[in-house]
């Protein structure tokens, strides 16, 4: 064996201890974040399945998961579309004019529910029947972003163009 190869060797075995204690003090830590990620996936996809369970129920809104300060984005175009900070501002300019101008709350019907991290995206259907008595029926995928069991912001998806239409065809409710 050369010269190098035996120094390298040598160097190699006296830090090995060292290498094997540091793995050993970083496994636990890595271990513990990936068992707290799984732990706040689970809690994130419980929080949001039980609040559709009970929005399809009629017995709880899923809006009571939005944190006051809710940043919520619809994306695509349209008069909708766009980003909306704080519950007042979504619900008049977004949630309002729709709610409205329906005969029977929207009922959700839910695809899937997937979590990753503190994100939680939704695929669903919901129907309702307008003012005018015309179906109403959209899909929907949400995607939100968790923080203490709240909903911090939240991004839509939707067909903006059936959204419209309940919107142009008919009368909101007198409140």
């Amino acid at each position: 064996m050369s010269f190098a190869a035996t120094a390298l060797k040598r160097a190699f075995a006296r830090r090995l201890p060292f290498v094997l204690l540091l793995a050993g003090a970083i496994a636990p830590v890595q271990a513990g974040t990936a068992m707290n990620t799984a732990e706040a996936e689970a809690r994130n996809h419980l929080i949001v399945r039980e609040a559709f369970d009970g929005w399809a129920e009629g017995s709880a809104s899923v809006f009571d998961l939005l944190a006051p300060d809710i940043r919520w984005t619809i994306h695509g175009s349209g008069p909708v579309a766009g980003t909306y900070t704080g519950i007042e501002e979504f619900m008049e300019r977004a949630a309002h004019p729709l709610v409205s101008r329906l005969a029977t709350p929207l009922k959700p019907d839910l695809h899937h529910i997937w979590a990753s991290g503190d994100h939680v995206i939704i695929r669903f259907d919901a129907s309702a029947i307008t003012n005018a008595g015309a179906p109403y029926n959209n899909r929907f995928v949400w995607i939100f972003r968790m923080e203490a069991g709240a909903v911090a912001e939240a991004e839509a998806f939707l067909d903006l163009a059936a959204y419209r239409q309940v919107i142009e065809n008919n009368e909101p409710r007198a409140e």
